[in-house]
Parts: C-alpha cells; structure tokens; sequence
C-alpha cells in the first residue's frame, strides 16, 4: 500500500529527532542520565484523595437509611440507640472502605506485572526493556502488535496504526517517515524505526492514552446475580407493603411505623452483595497471581468458571513455542546457505517475530560473500501470510523475495513438481513449512522450503485430558496447515475432524470439529461467535494484534505468555508461562470462586426473606415491630459481615461448568427462607406463649434466633452435599465464634436490647443446632432437585 498522509495527529509537521540521536541509538550511560533527569515514561496513578473515598462510604442508598435512622431516634429523644447505630453505620462504612482499598490495590499490582515492553537501540544492540524506562532520543522499533510507547518521529519504514484509542477514528492510517505518532496508538501492520521525542506526563495525549486498557467489565455472575436480587427486592417489597397496610388498619402510632418502615426495608436489601464479590474475586485473582495466571480485570475471575468451549492456540500453547530450523530443502541450483541467506532478507530484524528469528540464527552459522544487498523490507502480513524484501545483487539487478505459507507464495511464484512434493511431505511429518521465492518482480521462482520444528509440550495431552473431565472442550485454533495442525493434534490428544481452511460453515458448534486449520485472524472471531450461539461460554487463546477482536468477543480471552501488547490489552487473563497450566488453574480457581459467591447468594436471599417475613407474623402476633432499626443493623453487622467469611471458605469446585440458574437459586432461597421462618416463628412464640415476655424480650429473642439460625444454616449451605464434607476455612470459624460471642454477649447483659437469661439463650443455641441437622436432610435432595452444584 502506498504511503499517503492522513488527516490525523500523526500527519502533523514532523518534529526533528531528539537531540544526539543516532543510527546506533543511545548508550546506556546517555540513557541513564536522561532517565534520571525527565524521571520514568509512565503515568502517575490519577485515583481519588483517601479522605472523598471514605466520605463516599457515607452516601449511598443503605448508609442513607442508617442516617435516617439515627435522625428519627434523636428526634425520638432516643440518644443512646441512635450512638450505637451511629457507630455501626461507621463500622459498616470502614469495612467497605476497607475491602475496596484491598481489591484497587491487588489490581493495580497485577496491572504492574503487565508493563509493557519496547525493541530499543542501546549500545549499539537491539534489546528489548520495560517501555518505562525509555527516553528521549532511544532508537526504537514498532512492529506488528505493539503498543506506541512514548511519542516518536518515524525515520524509516511503514506501518499501519490504529489510533482509535487516542483520536476515536475508527480507520487505520499509515505512517512513513518523517511522522510523528503518539502514545498509545497500535500497530497493526508494518515495520519502522523511531526516535522517541517525548516520554511520560509530555506525551501528547497524556494521561488519556492509557497503555493497559483495565476497562471495567461487568461479569455474566455479576449481572444474573443482581437480577436475583431484583427479584428479591420485587417479593420482599411485597411483603413490606402488605405489613404497613396492616399496620396503618390497626392504628399503629406513626412513632412505630417509620421504625418499622426502616426495618423492614434494611431487612430486605442484601447490603454486603457487591461487597463480597469484590472480596472474593480479589482473593482468586491474587491465588491465581500466585500460579503466573494475571487477571486484568477481577471479573474475569469468576468469568473463568462458566467456560465450556476453549479456543487453544497452538503455538506456545499446545507447543513448546522453541521455533529452530530444523532442515533446509533448496532446490535444484541453490545450495542451503543461499536459500537461508535469502530467507533472512525477508526476515525482520530485532523484532518479535520467533519464526524470522529463527530463519536469521540459522543463516548466520551459514554466511555468504555474494549475498544481495538488502534495498526494502516489507513485514510479515497475517492476512497475506507472508513477508517480502526487495534486494540488489552484485550486477545491481533488482530481486524480490517472499516468504511464507507455500500456499501463499505459489500464488506468486511458480512451483516444480518437486516443489509440491517436498512441501507436502515435510507437513505429513509435522513441521512448520516455509516456502522461500526469489527473482525478478514479474519471473519469480520457489527456490526451497525451510521446516521449522516446534515439538507438542509433554505436559499438553495430560492438561487437555484434565480440562475435559472438567467439561471443557478444548478446540485448535491454527493459522497452520491441515496435515501439520491434524498431526500436533493427534499428539497432543485431540482426536476429532479438521476443518479445511476457507469459509466457515454456516453453522458450526464445538463438536463438529478438534482442529481450525488454516485460520486467518477474522476467522478466530468468527468461531467464537459461532460457538456462542450455541449459548456456549468462549474461552479464547491468542498472541497477535489481529487476535484481538476475537479476545475481546469471547467470555474470557486469554493472552499467552509470548503475547504482543494489543492481545495483553483485549484479555481478561494474562498467562505468564506456556502451556496450558495456567487455563486449567483458571479454570479451577474460578469454579472455586463461584462456589463461594454461590454460598453467599443463597445465604442471603434465605436470611432476607427470612427477616421481612419474620416482621410480618411477629406484628401479626404481637401487634408490634419484633425487630427495631437498631437491631435490624446490628443482624446486619454480625450476619451479613461476618458471613463475608466465606469468601474464603473450603469448596470442592464443580466437575462441569458453572452457570446461574436464577429460577432454581430463587426457588431454593424461598424454600430454605420458608424453613428459618418456621423455625424462627417457634421460637419467638415460646417466648410469648410460654415464658409470656413482653415485647423487648421478644425482641432480644428474635434477634438471637436469627443470628444462631443464621450460623446453622450457613455451614448447612455452604456445601453441596452434607455438612460434615469438607471442614471450613479458619476465617469462616472465628467469624462463628465472634457472631454467636457478640449476640451472646449483647443479649445477656442487656447491651443495645433487653436482657435475656443465659438457659434461655443457651436453648437457643441447642435449637439452631438441631435446626441445622434438620435443614441439611432436607438440603441435599432439594438441591438435587434444583440441579445447583
């Protein structure tokens, strides 16, 4: 494509390179010294003052019911209880400050372990090191896949940049020497050299031109989950109309109703939900950290538990990803050295390219004196599939060089009988076959195939075996050939149809085919949208700029370890190592996560339904409020808190994927609600049939019958199977033994409530328990029922 100016920033009138700038770039002295001057190229975090973080803790929707709370009791003349709530309310709004300054902070060290790199000219060597520490007047080198890490003037070459991230044009320009372009844009196709003219808060577009794109992304767990407490909020609501109906017909005195109004409503809203996403997702994202799998965004954790289709690569993934030549096979009148030496032309230099390096290692243990002159370079072009060069030999006539897929080069070339033969052979054996044409533009001829080894890592056959138990079935996605791609497969444990390259069939699903060969970039989009139509959950391997699109279609794209910055930026999930150890161990980690959102969420709606419902047959009963708003947060503190616990609680993550299913997670929690009520309803109707309390002693009562109920049916749930399965995490116990100490305590020294006798809270207890053993023999065939595993 011919270089044209754009009417984009980068066509602005070219800046002169960098003072001192030369052909050989920087030394490290030079660049160390420049550092230490202009201080890193990077981004100063821009978050909010600590103080408007914590301030913003006390206006919300649930701080602003405690507020209202604490005013109606001072305007009571009730000065004592609205303290206590005041210092819950400070409570409530310090362990979320808390938990959120935990989750920002373990994003933003995993977003530290995802710095982007640059190609940069020092002494003399091309090395590649942190984009950071680059400075003005570095010699760099943008290729494809790359993100533009500081301003720079382009001295030589051509590339294709995507700016749309900076400037919002949605077409690609091209840039050629002489330009400038800025921070942040994307390389999508292309090769050039430049010198970096300004670096850090100087850059042109600033603190807009964010490297690692962490955009927040709501996960599908997150989005189900709040339709379930909407659905929540629909039945509940319900309830707390239908009790101020019946209290406004029984005269109830305005001093009680607002009260009960404001119990009724923080008894029905599920305060700690998003809370405890927040803590859970973070505690997976830093085990996960741990094994070399870098979550960009803690949604893509619990993301990782509902996929059923992955889309592996093949190279790096399936394969050692240790590219070396393993035979040359020149043809009639060249010998290996020339036909090397030819290859290397058409192979970018100090680039990211494992095959061009590969091909240039060779042909150095193999040097000529005759070697044509290198005149232009043209990169390699995922579409084309394959790179060129134009040459000038001795008698200075002009050569053109391709090489690529044999395919692809025949298309430009012409090919012997023998040519055909020996391409098809070294694929029937597995290799990676290039094919190498060299002459005049208009009579080229395919001058030999070079075959490069990349062996099935041991370790692949055991991980795909290990994700298919887990119900994952594991596609190739291949840009490779057929018979190469079929025979990795087969290695590796795939064993099912390939499908030849070309147009898609018009309706595809998992099974249908093991291996994608032949696969050009748009085409991995188009299988993970094809597969999702199916209502399949995507997970998507890539490496490549072009890879993108389809990263960011799938559920959860995963970059491997050998990534280019624009995969790392569209993926939920980084790799740090090769293979697919890190899948698997996302995968696990992230069933583990839904196991334990999954016991908060039933725990909650139980206990919600629970609470407003109890409201309404203690006012049937004893024509009163058996929970005040006091005592409505303090539930909430010691219940809905503490139980944040499970979030790292033990689960046995599932066998298959994990999907929310909010009929079934409805049904449960009204069922199970039903249950606690029942055994609540008992126990406030002892007190008043039985031991005939007054209305603060039922009170007390109440509020002990739901904290010992809630911890019974907390270990009930918190499993799938019986409750003596797996033993509970250290947190989860010392939450229990706080929860049922500070109610204990509170209700028989008559702290906040009226006082209780220490038997009567004791029976209690003895009754949560039997309560508890009850609950679990009627769990197990429920859940069956429902299919929650």
């Amino acid at each position: 494509m011919a270089y044209e100016p754009a009417a984009s920033p980068s066509s602005e009138q070219p800046e002169p390179p960098a003072q001192n700038s030369s052909a050989t770039g920087l030394t490290s002295n030079e660049a160390a010294t420049r550092l230490q001057k202009d201080g890193p190229n990077a981004m100063p975090e821009t978050s909010a003052h600590p103080l408007r973080d914590a301030l913003a803790k006390f206006w919300a929707p649930v701080p602003c019911l405690l507020e209202a709370s604490i005013v109606l009791e001072l305007v009571l003349g009730k000065y004592y209880e609205a303290a206590i709530i005041a210092a819950l309310l400070v409570f409530n709004a310090a362990l979320a400050y808390f938990q959120e300054s935990r989750a920002q902070t373990t994003l933003l060290a995993l977003k530290s372990r995802l710095a982007l790199n640059a190609s940069v000219q020092r002494d003399g060597k091309w090395k590649s090191i942190p984009a950071a520490e680059l400075v003005c007047g570095d010699l760099i080198q943008l290729s494809l896949g790359t993100v533009v890490a500081a301003d720079v003037h382009i001295i030589s070459g051509s590339v294709e940049l995507d700016q749309s991230m900076l400037t919002g044009e949605s077409l690609p320009i091209e840039a050629g020497p002489n330009t400038n372009t800025f921070a942040g844009a994307l390389v999508r196709r292309g090769e050039a050299t430049a010198t970096v003219t300004a670096t850090g808060t100087r850059t042109k577009f600033g603190r807009t031109a964010e490297l690692v794109r962490t955009a927040h992304v709501v996960s599908t767990q997150q989005k189900t989950v709040l339709k379930i407490v909407r659905n929540l909020a629909i039945f509940n609501g319900v309830v707390i109309l239908a009790i101020l109906i019946f209290a406004h017909f029984h005269a109830m005195p305005w001093s009680e109703m607002v009260p009960l109004m404001l119990t009724a409503m923080l008894a029905a809203i599920p305060v700690a939900l998003p809370a405890t996403f927040t803590l859970a997702a973070a505690i997976g994202a830093r085990a996960l950290a741990k094994e070399g799998v870098l979550p960009t965004r803690l949604s893509a954790v619990d993301e990782a538990a509902s996929i059923c289709v992955l889309c592996a690569d093949k190279t790096g993934t399936l394969t050692q990803n240790q590219l070396s030549v393993a035979s040359v096979h020149p043809m009639q009148g060249i010998d290996e050295a020339h036909l090397l030496g030819f290859a290397a032309l058409a192979s970018s230099a100090g680039g990211p390219d494992l095959v061009d390096a590969a091909i240039r290692t060779a042909a150095a243990h193999n040097t000529i004196a005759d070697l044509p002159r290198l005149a232009s370079f043209v990169p390699f072009d995922p579409d084309k599939k394959t790179s060129e060069a134009t040459a000038t030999d001795a008698k200075g006539a002009q050569l053109r060089i391709i090489k690529g897929a044999y395919s692809a080069v025949k298309a430009s070339a012409t090919a012997s009988d023998a040519a055909a033969s020996t391409a098809d052979e070294l694929e029937k054996q597995g290799f990676r076959v290039l094919a190498v044409a060299e002459g005049n533009p208009d009579s080229m001829q395919i001058i030999g195939f070079i075959a490069l080894s990349d062996p099935p890592r041991a370790d692949s056959p055991a991980l795909i075996s290990e994700l298919h138990d887990l119900g994952v079935q594991v596609v190739m996605v291949t840009g490779d050939s057929p018979v190469t791609a079929a025979i990795v497969a087969k290695a590796v444990g795939l064993n099912g149809a390939v499908c030849p390259p070309g147009k898609l069939p018009d309706s595809i699903h998992p099974n249908d085919f093991a291996v994608f060969a032949g696969t050009l970039p748009e085409g991995k989009y188009d299988i993970v949208k094809a597969f999702q139509k199916d209502g399949d959950t995507v997970g998507m391997c890539g490496d490549g700029a072009n890879d993108a699109p389809a990263l960011r279609q799938a559920q959860i794209g995963i970059a491997v370890s050998t990534a280019t910055d624009v995969a790392k930026s569209a993926a939920g999930v980084v790799l740090t190592e090769a293979g697919l150890s890190g899948i698997v161990t996302a995968v696990k980690e992230g069933r583990v996560t839904f196991q334990r959102i999954l016991s908060y969420t039933l725990n909650s709606v139980m206990k919600k339904i629970l609470q407003v419902l109890l409201l309404a047959v203690g006012l049937v009963m004893t024509g009163h409020a058996v929970l005040t708003p006091m005592l409505m947060v303090i539930v909430m503190i010691t219940g809905d808190f503490l139980a944040m616990s499970l979030t790292t609680d033990s689960v046995r993550p599932s066998k298959s994927p994990n999907t929310w299913q909010i009929g079934s997670i409805s049904i449960a929690g009204v069922i199970l609600g039903f249950c606690f009520l029942a055994f609540s309803t008992a126990i406030l109707a002892f007190g008043k049939f039985e031991m005939h309390y007054g209305i603060d002693a039922l009170r007390t009562l109440s509020v002990v019958g739901i904290v010992f109920g809630s911890q019974a049916t907390t270990y009930v749930i918190r499993g799938r199977q019986h409750l003596w399965g797996l033993p509970p995490s250290l947190w989860l116990v010392l939450s229990s033994f706080a929860d049922i100490l500070i109610i204990s305590t509170l209700a028989i020294s008559g702290i906040a409530m009226a006082p209780l006798p220490i038997m009567i809270v004791l029976y209690v207890l003895i009754a949560a328990l039997v309560f508890g053993l009850l609950l679990n023999l009627m769990k197990i065939p429920l859940f069956k029922r429902l299919h929650i595993a």
